[in-house]
């Protein structure tokens, strides 16, 4: 006889949190990740990167426009002395003695030519922010598929308390008629015991999944920036209502859409950009440039409509040969994401390999649950007839309850693992999010 199995029933799952005398909150899957997407520090801190790299990738284009710098002076001037080594003028004795000076400068640089390092970099930031984009794509997911273990484990867990608490009743009223028995003399008072001790085994693993329960509702409500008061209660239509056969068969599509791998793919350009950025240091740079400068020296000298313009070029010769560990140090971060792509690449087939058997697995091991549950429906009652007629003794009959508590918590929670398993499936694909009809957040 296996009472002790009982043990085991409250610790299938993770945890959550619900006290059925408290008033509880329906919450849909959908609605839960929604919230998710909406509350969660993971998903907020990773949209401010995608609009940091989006302000980096403005500031890195604004290079290629001119660059108009303009500039003022006004100083006093204390007694200044001026000679202009004529002798005619300096014969004369009328040489001014300004005591004030106002000057203005415009200066115009627009890049020609850099080497293709501008649009270069533009190229490289552009790439970095799409793979920032696709980071944050992929926590959004990751973030979707906590949601799902969360609300699976509590519907596993409230599933299990109810099932429990119905075959509690039913330990109770056994030990309530053993009683009677016991006390008339029909049955010996160890069978009295033996119905006793199942009603206490079961009364552990009621507080046990209680406490489960407790925990993960804790986890849930804080991922989802609710308050930790709420209790939430698990919507079952989202269990039996979901449609699973568009699964995903191979690792093409995972392939395809994996948010992480199309990251890697986008900082790979991106990696190639920065190899012509380095090499732009062979080039010479060539810049037009123009001007205006305006000068009044007061009662002496005023200069107007002084415009310049012309031609820029420079050329670091020696940053030639000093740009050779640049390039070569841009073509090794190249190859590093080259080879990171690849590692991942294998890694998803494994990922999406394991999802589709485990899937599987939870399809074909539901039917052998509804198989056992039968069976051991049919051997409980079977055993129960054969007790009341005299023909069976205790033992057997709280084993065969045992066991047909235990097949009825294995159909039940079998039920989500395949929907769980689904979900995983689509997350290692790539088309979780796909999967929940919400506008971009």
């Amino acid at each position: 006889m296996k009472i002790s199995q009982l043990m085991l029933f409250g610790v299938f799952f993770i945890g959550i949190s619900s006290i059925e005398a408290q008033e509880k909150t329906s919450l849909t899957l959908d609605e839960a990740v929604k919230l998710a997407w909406e509350k969660s520090n993971e998903v907020a801190l990773a949209n401010t990167k995608v609009n940091s790299k989006k302000y980096e990738l403005q500031s890195v284009k604004n290079n290629q426009y001119p660059d108009l710098k303009i500039s003022g002076q006004y100083q006093r001037l204390t007694k200044a002395s001026i000679d202009m080594h004529n002798g005619d003028e300096a014969a004369s004795g009328s040489m001014p003695s300004p005591d004030q000076a106002m000057l203005g400068m415009a200066n115009l640089s627009l890049p020609i030519f850099s080497g293709f390092k501008i649009q270069s970099s533009i190229n490289a930031y552009d790439n970095l922010y799409e793979a920032e984009t696709a980071n944050a794509a992929k926590t959004k997911e990751d973030v979707a598929l906590r949601v799902i273990t969360y609300y699976t484990a509590l519907y596993k867990a409230q599933k299990t308390l109810d099932l429990l608490n119905e075959n509690q009743k039913q330990a109770k009223q056994r030990v309530t008629d053993f009683t009677e028995l016991e006390k008339n003399g029909i049955i010996p008072r160890n069978d009295l015991l033996k119905a006793q001790l199942l009603v206490s085994k079961t009364q552990l693993s009621i507080d046990e999944a209680n406490n489960n329960i407790n925990n993960i509702n804790y986890y849930l409500t804080t991922l989802l920036k609710l308050e930790p008061s709420v209790k939430l209660q698990v919507n079952e239509d989202d269990f039996f209502n979901l449609k699973t056969n568009n699964a995903p068969t191979t690792d093409a599509l995972a392939l395809e859409s994996r948010k992480d791998l199309e990251a890697l793919r986008f900082q790979s350009k991106a990696s190639e950009a920065n190899i012509r950025i380095a090499r732009a240091g062979y080039y010479p740079t060539l810049a037009l440039l123009g001007g205006y400068t305006a000068l009044d020296l007061k009662d002496f000298i005023t200069v107007k409509y002084a415009m310049n313009f012309g031609v820029g070029l420079t050329y670091d010769l020696s940053g030639i040969l000093k740009n050779n560990s640049h390039v070569r140090e841009a073509e090794s971060k190249a190859l590093e994401v080259k080879n990171s792509e690849l590692i991942l690449t294998d890694r998803i087939k494994v990922e999406v390999q394991k999802s589709i058997e485990d899937y599987d697995l939870a399809i074909n091991q539901s039917v052998v649950y509804d198989e056992a549950l039968q069976q051991a429906a049919e051997n409980y009652r079977l055993v129960k007839d054969k007790f009341d007629n005299g023909l069976s003794d205790t033992n057997d009959l709280v084993e065969a309850d045992v066991e047909h508590l235990s097949a009825k918590i294995n159909t039940a929670l079998s039920k989500a693992t395949i929907i769980q398993k689904y979900y995983e499936l689509l997350s290692v694909s790539g088309q979780l999010s796909q999967s929940f009809n919400l506008s971009k957040i």
